[in-house]
């Protein structure tokens, strides 16, 4: 959390406390008590001050410091009630409740870490970035990350975009920089203005995209016209890439930054899909089962990879919370699926993600979130009545949100008590839990009912913490393709570069598991610390099931695996 700002409510709170004060002691003297009045006005200057030197000259946004205004403002009304002995003290008690409420509002809203580097020189910046993060990326020590290295390991890239002025080229090594984090809350995002035709992330599109199966094949699906007219359909076996053994080329691409080494792997021959230069070589087995090269052209943006991607993620590719909407609103629903398996859709651990309900602050507070409790027995109840005694729980591209949402879910599923999280510090490189556990507490509802929850690369944040605390049931099994994406910690760092043109955000706030280590979040080796407990098989007629005929292939496991492996 940036102490600066906070220091500025304290200087705010404490000024209010003051005026309070006087006011009993010169209520009856009307000299003072006109100067008490234009001191009233002290806080309303000082937050002209605040939003000239942090969102006129400093860029940041002036929705993260609108508890402090609120409380500005609230001390200029309660003072101008100053004559009314009853109405000032009324609207003193409420002020001071506000007061309060503002300091929780401003804990949410303010960012932990803010920077703003945007009118400084690539260089300049790009040095300035390395040591914000640094002294504040609060997996530093677990990852065992070298910030020195990697900024001196990109500065010559760094120099290069500077000389030639090429905002693109600098995009691409701040976020080769990031990406060796492999962290699911580093993200750098440019300018949706801004031209990437010459980025090394750019997606090219030639006409299909691949997938890696079990039996180490990679197989073409989503394929275009222009593809299948040389041969290649979904499930043609591919070969080589650009004249490079598949294999040997997956591994040739930039680093995507995905935390889990085996996620990388698995996801590498999508993103090889869309790379290379303007012409490939591909080859592949042809229906005579003999290898055959042909040459694909890029073919303009990119749709199949896309499309596999948002597929295999069951998370729409959105670019806006409000294009999401949809699918956000489907978060808590609940179905039949057959006449005794049961459905859960989980998108998200928030309440709503276009604002910041009061049962998501208090739930955070206590560690016991009511709210989503009573949502979810509701939801199972009415499952029970219907005939469930199997559940099918979906967290497939789960964006994350609150984990003590995810206690609250498997609370029900249990009769026992479980560790959840615990909020830390970061003090000379060691993490110290400094709140009590938001836990799994049992209270055995439904602890009869047999369960399947369902994950994947794309379930992060709050969606890996409701993965790891519903593996731990015994009467749940963890499953999916891949393992969950690996990423736990709270965000909140910013630093802005290039004339506002590139943002990059990265986690600041620390969540701990019972051994005081960093919950669920990857080491250095990548390894995932809450993978499935069983892996879904992916063959060529998985595949072709997923993306060529439209079924919900895990979906159909999960239903199947319950029903088959308990009767």
């Amino acid at each position: 959390m940036d102490k600066t700002h906070l220091i500025w409510f304290a200087v705010f709170a404490l000024i209010a406390l003051t005026l309070g004060i006087l006011h009993t002691r010169i209520k009856g003297d009307e000299n003072k008590l006109k100067l008490w009045k234009k001191a009233s006005f002290v806080p309303i200057f000082l937050a002209l001050i605040h939003i000239i030197i942090y969102v006129i000259a400093g860029k940041e946004s002036i929705i993260s410091f609108l508890p402090i205004y609120a409380l500005a403002l609230m001390t200029l009304i309660a003072t101008l009630l100053g004559k009314r002995k009853i109405g000032y003290k009324v609207v003193t008690v409420i002020t001071f409740l506000l007061s309060i409420a503002c300091f929780i509002a401003l804990l949410f809203m303010l960012p932990s870490n803010t920077y703003n580097f945007s009118e400084k020189s690539y260089t300049e910046s790009f040095h300035l970035m390395a040591q914000a993060m640094d002294k504040t990326y609060i997996l530093k020590e677990w990852k065992d990350v070298d910030f020195s290295a990697l900024e001196e390991k990109y500065m010559p890239m760094v120099e290069e975009a500077e000389n030639e002025k090429n905002l693109t080229k600098y995009y691409d090594a701040v976020k080769m920089f990031c990406n060796e984090l492999h962290d699911g809350h580093v993200g750098v995002e440019l300018d949706s203005n801004e031209e990437t035709n010459n980025s090394i992330f750019k997606n090219n599109e030639y006409g299909l995209c691949m997938v890696h199966l079990d039996n180490d094949e990679v197989i073409a699906v989503n394929t275009l016209p222009e593809v299948n007219q040389l041969g290649i359909e979904d499930g043609t076996v591919i070969t080589k890439w650009d004249g490079k053994p598949i294999k040997v080329a997956a591994e040739s691409i930039p680093d995507m930054g995905v935390p889990v080494k085996e996620n990388a792997e698995f996801l590498s021959y999508i993103y090889l899909s869309a790379y290379g230069n303007e012409t490939v070589d591909v080859s592949f087995i042809n229906k005579e089962g003999t290898e055959q090269t042909v040459s694909l052209q890029n073919i303009g943006e990119n749709t199949t990879c896309i499309k596999t991607l948002t597929t295999y993620s069951h998370r729409p590719n959105a670019k806006s919370i409000e294009e999401a909407l949809p699918w956000f609103n489907e978060n808590f629903s609940t179905k039949m699926l057959t006449d005794n398996v049961g459905y859960l859709r989980l998108n998200s651990e928030m309440l709503s993600v276009q604002s910041i309900e009061p049962g998501d602050i208090f739930g955070m507070l206590t560690g016991n979130h009511k709210e989503s409790k009573e949502i979810f027995r509701k939801g199972l109840t009415k499952l029970k009545a219907q005939g469930m005694e199997y559940l099918v729980i979906d967290l497939r591209g789960n964006t994350g949100g609150l984990d003590e949402i995810g206690c609250a879910l498997a609370s029900l599923l249990t009769n026992d008590y479980y560790f959840g999280q615990g909020l830390g510090i970061r003090k000379n490189g060691k993490y110290i839990d400094v709140s009590p556990d938001h836990a799994v507490h049992g209270t055995g509802e439904f602890a009869d009912i047999k369960a399947v929850a369902l994950t994947n690369f794309a379930c992060v944040s709050a969606g890996d913490g409701t993965s790891l605390y519903l593996s731990k049931l015994p009467n749940v099994t963890l499953a999916g393709i891949t393992n969950p994406n690996g990423s736990n910690q709270a965000v909140g760092g910013a630093i802005t570069l290039a004339n506002d043109k590139i943002k990059v955000s990265y986690p600041v706030s620390l969540i701990l598991n019972e051994n005081d280590e960093p919950n669920i979040d990857v080491k250095a080796d990548r390894i995932s610390r809450n993978p499935v407990e069983v892996h879904i098989p992916f063959d060529k007629n998985a595949a072709l099931e997923i993306f060529h005929t439209g079924e919900d292939y895990e979906l159909n496991w999960a239903i199947n695996y319950l029903t088959q492996s308990n009767t």
